[in-house]
């Protein structure tokens, strides 16, 4: 039984919530018997973040930039399905 928990924190007064739901969908179609929840959390000025059972996985702040869909996948996957293939969404798979 599923009982991973993805967080989405997004700030909403630069208007991330489109962002946030996009990434969360991909997320919640790829890892659909794995992650029992993915919560999305309005957060402070400027924040993206994106945590996995309470581990960080990505800070836009800490990075400079916003993630890419392919590594938050292989991020989740290697936590919580490291045997899941994502197809041409491995992170090292011809685009």
């Amino acid at each position: 039984m599923a009982s991973a928990r993805l967080e989405i924190h997004y700030c909403p007064g630069c208007r991330w919530l489109p962002r946030a739901t996009w990434m969360a969908q991909e997320f919640l179609t790829t890892f659909a018997r794995d992650l029992h929840e993915v919560a999305l959390l309005p957060a402070a000025s400027g924040t993206f973040r994106i945590v996995l059972n309470g581990e960080e996985l990505f800070c836009r702040k800490a990075a400079g930039r916003f993630p890419e869909p392919k590594e938050i996948k292989a991020l989740i996957r290697d936590r919580i399905n490291p045997d899941l293939s994502l197809g041409h969404s491995e992170p090292d798979a011809p685009s």
